[in-house]
């Protein structure tokens, strides 16, 4: 086990690389930052020269592969770091130098046990991209298919274990400080976090994922996922078609190519639509280096490193509540808030629906260019607070996607109207889902089943008795041991100073400062 002495180091050096790139100003500032945490952030960035303006993503790339990761796994939470800090950070890339051929040749030939020349006649030594995790090759197979080859880099899986220990670490005495920082759960963020993390990190998964979109998108028009060659892919490498095509950002190119870009931008909406409410598992990294437009508009995502699942009752409460905004019924967004449980049950339904129209009317009917984002999600977040909502974890990869695609959307027509867009598709989802032909449909399966399983039922209906809630049961979190639980009570009060300061110097909560569900 890790000494508490070295999560302690680790954590003054990010503190201070954070602080030199001003990402700590935010956090120091905000009222919610516990007092002790807030003091000693000041501390860590004593004596530097720091940016007039912050510069969050700087920060996470100075610190390393698995901070950047983080930081874009906080790009969800402006509730946790800041609006400001969350914008800044969901334009976090993974850009860093790449790996030297030789020893990318190495992991190849170790990973398949046979040597490279076996598996592909040619391979760039020069990779076309080079990120956190992993870099990525053009290669042509020895049967003379084009394909792109991705590569984890040496050591990886290594560094972000030792890494994450120390998030763990920190998050638990920070959620330990209680309050504010409490609520929002900062242990279960970096849980999450973790979960996303190991799934990018074992390439065959990330294969499978690419191969389940495959197959639940295949219908849908203008969208399109490489097929993946399972002959050359493993834990450490994987190897997909390649995709000769122009990235999405590159919005000239696209209009030169006579692409019909307001058409693009609906479609890449009803895309991400399609995924996260009709098949509850979608493309959760949909930023714009992960898009290509081929030469006949088709859409094709690459990257599966990262994807949300939301199970069919939670996809028919985020139906019904995106319906309900589109259209102004806040009553009903309310209702399935406490329905879910997503809202304490002590509070007003009324109250609720009052405090959602506050948010909701401003946005209705308007453009994407003419709404402000920071007052929305100010509004948002200040309802979680006054309602005592506590974060939804299995939301936070549909959030940070739902801003993803949007801002896509928006660069591709700045008139778009995401109400608009998705409206008709919710509303025919819930009629399709939810009406009552489905209901019915529904309804004699679940009492089939339910007589089949009738013996086993009666043994386990106290278990069963209990209404489930919206959010599903949480793995266990690890056990970390709390400092200041380990002293007496005199010598707890300063102990638990110090480490919350160390913590605003470089954990979660400062880490987030640099940054930002699902």
């Amino acid at each position: 086990m890790t000494r508490p002495a070295t999560h302690i180091w680790r954590l003054l050096k990010w503190g201070r690389t954070l602080a030199k790139h001003g990402a700590l100003r935010g956090l120091e500032s905000d009222p919610n930052t516990p007092p002790p945490v807030r003091r000693l952030m000041r501390l860590a960035r004593f004596g530097t020269i720091q940016p007039r303006v912050p510069d969050y993503a700087s920060a996470f790339r100075a610190i390393g592969p698995a901070a950047i990761k983080l930081g874009q796994s906080l790009a969800t939470r402006p509730d946790l770091v800041g609006e400001e800090a969350a914008e800044n950070l969901l334009s976090l890339q993974d850009n860093l130098p790449p790996v030297d051929f030789a020893e990318i040749r190495k992991v190849i030939e170790t990973s398949f046990g046979q040597p490279l020349e076996n598996l592909f006649s040619t391979i760039e030594e020069v990779p076309v991209g080079a990120a956190s995790i992993a870099q990525v090759h053009r290669a042509t197979t020895t049967d003379g298919r084009e394909v792109a080859v991705k590569v984890m880099r040496p050591g990886i899986r290594e560094k972000f274990e030792r890494d994450i220990q120390t998030y763990h670490w920190a998050a638990a005495h920070l959620e330990g400080l209680g309050g504010e920082a409490a609520r929002l759960r900062p242990r279960m963020t970096i849980a999450n976090f973790e979960r996303w993390t190991n799934r990018e990190l074992d390439l065959r998964r990330e294969a499978a994922s690419a191969s389940e979109l495959m197959e639940s998108m295949k219908a849908i028009e203008g969208y399109e996922v490489p097929d993946v060659d399972w002959d050359r892919t493993n834990g450490r490498v994987m190897t997909v078609a390649w995709v000769d095509g122009t990235k999405i950002s590159d919005r000239q190119a696209l209009v030169e190519a006579d692409h019909d870009l307001s058409e693009m931008a609906q479609r890449l909406v009803l895309a991400f639509l399609t995924q996260a409410i009709s098949g509850g598992f979608f493309h959760a990294d949909m930023h714009q280096g992960n898009l290509f437009v081929k030469a006949d508009g088709t859409i094709v995502a690459i990257d599966f490193g990262i994807m949300g699942r939301i199970d069919r009752q939670a996809r028919a409460w985020l139906a019904e509540i995106l319906y309900g905004l589109t259209t102004g019924n806040y009553k009903r967004v309310a209702e399935i808030h406490f329905e879910a449980q997503y809202v304490p049950s002590y509070h007003s339904v009324g109250e609720f629906a009052t405090a959602l129209r506050a948010v909701g009317e401003p946005m209705r009917g308007k453009p994407v260019k003419e709404l402000s984002v920071g007052q929305m999600l100010d509004g948002l977040f200040a309802i979680t607070r006054d309602f005592d909502m506590q974060t939804q974890p299995h939301l936070l990869l549909l959030q940070k996607t739902m801003v993803m695609v949007e801002g896509i959307a928006t660069q591709l027509n700045p008139e778009i109207n995401m109400w608009d867009t998705s409206g008709p598709y919710v509303q025919a989802w819930i009629r399709d889902e939810l009406g009552p032909e489905s209901l019915v449909a529904d309804r004699l399966k679940e009492d089939t089943d339910t007589l089949m399983r009738l013996p086993a039922l009666i043994r386990r209906i106290e278990d069963k008795f209990p209404p489930k809630g919206g959010a599903p049961d949480q793995a266990p979190l690890p056990d970390v041991p709390l400092m200041w639980d380990k002293r007496d009570k005199r010598s707890a009060g300063i102990g638990g100073y110090v480490i919350a300061a160390i913590i605003g110097g470089g954990a979660v909560w400062a880490a987030a400062s640099a940054g930002l569900l699902g």
